[in-house]
């Protein structure tokens, strides 16, 4: 195991380097920069076997740099605006699902699953939600990987795209991480694009993000129960003798299991650093451990990039989400102006 895992985060930590380094060359983060080189190498090289461990535990070094990233985070100022984020969430959330649904639905008019599925990548988690919708509903394999592919083209876009955006209409560090972290999908994306931006913005992207994340479960839940309902054979197994207790039962196990644990994390070493048990010296070591990992991390995600599996991915559901995308993300813009 450690043959093999030693060299291959060796290239990770080497394509993190060298993005540092050009990063000092050219304006450009160096987060971006590391995805660009990763995605760059495993298109024109592809991803040896001997890197393929390593590359496979990028979401995992991801989940340790948000978990010790929140000693860094100032818990007064979350408390200030958690009432805001959290309505702003729950909105974005929302309004992006029925968005997507009805365009994929009487708009451009694609399979109703697929639908679904580019709804709940959307509006929540990218490729993860994706999945765990398509367990709750049962989903065919194909209409899996269409939703998937097109979710991982805007993940692909959005990170490059999203931080021009925000220089070029000279948004505030505050406002363009939390619009970030509403509208854009996959966690890493939007963690790269809002250090890109700044470290506030970072922040800001990344406390949003985890929020979207945390509402998996109950949009999964909400989903099981409306495709249950169509589907007359789910509909005799849900019934029970006792009124339902086994399909409660059900429902929490789906919701425990659908949410992301690295939040919990989060929030631990987020609140037993704002009560004081950390010196400096120990939050200063966790926010270097938290920028090694997002290295490591993203140099990862730009290696799993395949261009050519994006290539598959039909007209129909990139013009849903692209249309989506552009309505949410400019009226949630406007909004987060407004209040912040």
């Amino acid at each position: 195991m450690n043959r093999t895992l030693f060299p291959s985060l060796a290239l990770l930590v080497g394509i993190g380097l060298t993005g540092r380094l050009v990063a000092t060359v050219i304006p450009v983060h160096h987060l971006i920069i590391t995805i660009a080189l990763g995605l760059l190498i495993g298109n024109l090289y592809g991803i040896p076997d001997w890197a393929q461990t390593a590359v496979g535990t990028h979401k995992l070094w991801l989940e340790l740099g948000i978990v010790v990233m929140g000693a860094s985070v100032a818990l007064d100022r979350v408390i200030a605006a958690g009432p805001a984020i959290l309505l702003l969430v729950v909105a974005t959330v929302i309004t992006t699902i029925v968005v997507i649904e009805l365009l994929a639905r009487i708009v451009f008019v694609i399979q109703e699953e697929t639908g679904s599925l580019l709804a709940a990548g959307s509006s929540i988690c990218g490729v993860s939600a994706v999945v765990a919708i398509a367990e709750s509903i049962a989903a065919d394999d194909t209409r899996i990987a269409y939703a998937a592919a097109t979710v991982l083209l805007f993940d692909a876009t959005t990170l490059f795209v999203y931080p021009l955006i925000g220089h070029a209409l000279g948004l505030s560090e505050t406002v363009f991480g939390i619009w970030a972290g509403l509208t854009m999908f996959s966690t890493g994306p939007v963690t790269a694009a809002g250090f890109a931006f700044s470290k506030t913005a970072g922040q800001w992207a990344l406390l949003v993000k985890l929020t979207r994340n945390s509402l998996i479960g109950f949009v999964a839940i909400v989903y099981a129960i409306y495709y249950a309902r169509t589907t007359a054979e789910i509909e005799s197994k849900s019934v029970t003798a006792d009124g339902g207790t086994a399909g409660s039962a059900v429902e929490w196990r789906s919701l425990w299991d659908t949410f992301p644990k690295f939040v919990l994390g989060f929030l631990a070493v987020l609140i037993v650093a704002n009560l004081g048990f950390l010196s400096s010296a120990q939050i200063t070591s966790l926010s270097n451990l938290s920028d090694w990992a997002f290295l490591i991390a993203f140099a990862g995600l730009g290696l799993e990039i395949q261009l050519e599996d994006l290539r598959s991915t039909g007209y129909k559901p990139v013009l849903v989400v692209l249309t989506g995308l552009v309505i949410v993300a400019t009226v949630m813009l406007f909004v987060v102006q407004a209040l912040f």
